[in-house]
């Protein structure tokens, strides 16, 4: 039976386990500060550190802010900055980033087979039941997402970047920074604001909401939304490192 690392990479901190074929965690999770600037080189070498200190596995599952496409990187919008989130660009990290094969140079600097994905299609891959239309939402220092049809895993959009009002992106508006400016509860009605924008967008059967965040959302706010939207724990991160292997699908075969 294949154990895994799973390691959620965010933008504040980078978190850890090895699990079992089940999904059970085999050691307690592990968390580290992302440091900054963090070229491709010394987020590798970051994950390395962070393994050792975890029991030995036979496959490895990341999931990472951005955009990524069978296992590289086209846009990420953190680890591309001096000092962190919202902090200035630089663009010789752009560049380093751009194009990055972080699963070839994963696989191969860690010897297992390994699997790159968006952080919040990691997160999904640990709470969706497999049928229908089901849409996931991490809040977090920013917003991500991740679409699952049938259990599948739809190709990844940017959702985080797309506008919601005239020069603001999902990002600014219901991001870390918004949150602590506005207080939870006018952050809360915001994010039920976002929901009611996006139903009719995406005519989900289920919506999960999860991310450090989540778990912040007034109550009165999260009934407002409705039945079809649940709360899910911020460990799925970790823990859809395992079922993440599963619903990936045929276009993306993350052992050739």
């Amino acid at each position: 039976m294949a154990t895994t690392l799973a390691i959620d990479c965010g933008g504040g901190g980078i978190k850890a386990s090895v699990l079992d074929a089940a999904g059970t965690m085999r050691a307690r999770p592990l968390r580290v500060p992302t440091p900054y600037p963090l070229p491709p080189a010394l987020f590798v070498k970051t994950l390395l550190d962070l393994a050792g200190r975890l029991p030995a596995a036979d496959r490895l599952t990341v999931g990472m802010p951005g955009m990524i496409r069978h296992g590289v990187v086209v846009a990420t919008p953190h680890y591309v900055t001096r000092s962190g989130p919202r902090s200035k660009v630089d663009p010789d990290l752009v560049a380093e980033w751009s194009g990055y094969d972080a699963r070839s140079a994963l696989a191969e600097a860690f010897g297992i087979p390994a699997l790159v994905l968006n952080d919040a299609e990691v997160h999904g891959a640990g709470v969706v039941a497999g049928t229908g239309c089901e849409l996931v939402l991490t809040l977090g220092t920013g917003l991500g997402s991740a679409l699952f049809d049938g259990g599948l895993l739809a190709p990844h959009l940017e959702l985080s970047h797309a506008p919601v009002r005239w020069n603001t992106t999902y990002d600014t508006y219901i991001g870390e920074p918004e949150r602590r400016r506005l207080g939870d509860a006018f952050w809360s009605r915001r994010i039920r604001q976002v929901v009611d924008g996006l139903r009719p967008v995406f005519r989900w059967d289920r919506l999960y909401l999860g991310g450090g965040n989540s778990r912040l959302i007034r109550p009165e706010q999260l009934v407002r939304m409705g039945d079809d939207v649940v709360v899910v724990p911020n460990t799925a991160g970790i823990v859809g490192g395992v079922r993440a292997w599963d619903l990936v699908g045929d276009r993306y075969d993350p052992t050739s």
